[in-house]
């Protein structure tokens, strides 16, 4: 999941192929897509070559994922009375309560309310007060947000107060979280530009991705075992409003097959970048059967040869992506649902009327998806001019049609920036502020926003032998596998009755996908297609993403 996994460049040269982070006004709207991998997770191409496996990393940080947001809701543990959640943006990616320390909230409000509410593992982190912090941290909720939707670790990496980040994360302090600007700890640790800190939060966040994982698994397969086995058909058609863009985009036909509790799904999509479709013939292939660390195999059919999917990376990966982080916008992007409605799309020209008609072998009710909200940020305050510039050019040249390793991009070991000025605000000031302007803390930002509505129809379909909550065990099993990530996320909201056969989602902010569900069977296979066929060798670098 972190950082989109990019060394797929690394060992080919040729041109081949999360969003993407380059933004330049003019640029915006397709460097904002070409950073996605619509892959079956993190595929590469093979070959070698270090530039470009740097260049790709520029378009997938994991901090950039698109994410839903919905209404907002308390993150207290339960029984704990929910307080008011001032901020916008509580996304659909769940956290894992294990994630977060503590068993008690949480933040007092004054008398009458009219005092600002006090949060005591905030006010301690905010005024470096580590000895506090150490006693508090047992028994509060060190997930918590304030008013202004920052946590803990939020604060202590944005005022620079790495002892208390450092007990933060050594407490498991929650890192896949956003305050009210859509801002995680990494990514306010990238505009600090601290690279241990850098480092440290993005080795806990993998860590939690990990655990988060492995704690949802016995519920998965718990969910696969009841759950017939059966035969899905789907197909994908990408599309954007940039010019010329959708003229490269791909299309891909996935076959998911389930058993007992193993998938297997076929696809034909491999990759894209640099504006070209790559095809191929790949099965990944899931078995519930088998150890969480070999569970998950990835098969190219044309070779012949197959790879497990590791989700651990080397201190060298890892040095390596810190580098990508360091030298790349800050890129966020959140769909928002707060407004959003269903109404019955219509047909015909003189006698309008509800259309009905058949998605596959099933009839379906069609709507207009309308309300829903794109919203992009990017900041730069941490980049060089340097920096700046190089990044420009990559997108020029991919805007153009250009190999990537054109560019002779070669990462290079980037060295902590000098902090920001001291912090003058108060804990007063900044918690008594009003909601959603909050003085800003750390590097003065460079911050560049933009909305766009996104119109989208959904057909709902009573005959569908499958229902959403089945649907969802299913992706997210293959949710590393990023635009099946996107169809779980749309799919998690409140929509019509029925089940949706056809859909548009949004998976990048200038790039959408219209999802057909074709076909449905309840079905039997012969087991052989869960298994490594025994002419296929291993090849643990097939896919160096993985």
């Amino acid at each position: 999941m972190t950082g989109e996994k990019i060394r797929s460049l690394r060992r080919d040269h040729k041109p081949s192929k999360e969003e993407g982070d380059l933004l330049e006004p003019g640029d915006e709207e397709a460097a904002a897509t070409l950073g996605g991998t619509f892959t079956g997770g993190r595929i590469g191409t093979g070959g070698s070559g270090k530039g470009g496996k740097a260049c790709h990393k520029i378009f997938s940080n994991h901090h950039h994922r698109l994410q839903l947001k919905t209404a907002p809701a308390s993150s207290n543990p339960p029984g704990v009375p929910a307080l008011p959640l001032h901020s916008s943006s509580v996304t659909t990616t769940s956290q894992s309560p294990a994630l977060l320390a503590g068993t008690n909230p949480i933040a007092v409000v004054a008398d009458g309310g009219n005092c600002p509410a006090h949060y005591p593992v905030h006010e301690c982190v905010f005024k470096g007060d580590v000895r506090r912090l150490s006693s508090l941290i047992r028994t509060h909720n060190i997930g918590q947000k304030d008013n202004h939707g920052n946590t803990p670790l939020h604060l202590a990496v944005m005022l620079g107060n790495k002892e208390c980040a450092h007990l933060l994360l050594a407490h498991n302090a929650p890192v896949k979280v956003k305050n009210a600007q859509g801002w995680s700890p990494l990514a306010e640790a990238i505009s600090y530009g601290d690279r241990q800190m850098i480092m440290a939060l993005l080795r806990k966040l993998k860590q939690q991705s990990r655990e988060s994982v492995e704690e949802k698994r016995p519920r998965l397969l718990k969910a696969l075992k009841e759950l017939g086995d059966f035969y899905l058909e789907l197909h994908w058609d990408f599309q954007s409003w940039v010019p010329l863009l959708s003229r490269i985009l791909p299309s891909d036909a996935c076959k998911i097959y389930k058993q007992g509790i193993n998938i297997r799904l076929d696809t034909t999509l491999i990759d894209f970048t640099d504006m070209k479709c790559q095809r191929g013939d790949l099965s990944f292939i899931f078995n519930g059967d088998a150890a969480p660390s070999e569970s998950f195999v990835v098969l190219d059919n044309e070779q012949k040869v197959y790879q497990r999917i590791h989700h651990e990376e080397s201190e060298m990966e890892t040095e390596e992506e810190v580098d990508i982080l360091m030298s790349s916008d800050i890129y966020s992007a959140t769909l928002s649902t707060k407004s959003i409605s269903f109404t019955r799309a219509q047909t015909g020209w003189l006698f309008r009327e509800d259309k009905t008609e058949r998605v596959g072998n099933f009839l379906a009710d069609f709507y207009l998806v309308n309300g829903l909200v794109l919203e992009s940020r990017k900041r730069r305050e941490h980049l060089s001019e340097e920096d700046i510039l190089r990044n420009k050019a990559i997108m020029e040249s991919l805007s153009k049609g250009g190999n990537i390793m054109e560019q002779n991009f070669e990462p290079v070991r980037r060295q902590s920036l000098t902090p920001p000025p001291q912090n003058t605000i108060t804990w007063e000031e900044y918690i008594s502020a009003e909601n959603g302007k909050a003085p800003h803390l750390g590097r003065e930002l460079v911050c560049k926003e933009s909305k766009k509505t996104f119109k989208a129809t959904i057909a709902m379909s009573q005959e569908f032998p499958l229902g959403i909550e089945s649907l969802l065990n299913v992706l997210e099993v293959i949710a590393p596998f990023k635009h099946f990530n996107k169809l779980r996320e749309f799919v998690q909201m409140k929509l019509p009755p029925g089940f949706p056969v056809k859909l548009d989602i949004p998976v990048f902010p200038t790039i959408t996908a219209t999802v057909t569900f074709q076909e449905f069977r309840y079905d039997e296979f012969d087991g052989s297609i869960f298994t490594i066929p025994d002419d296929y060798k291993e090849d643990p670098s097939r896919f160096p993403d993985l």
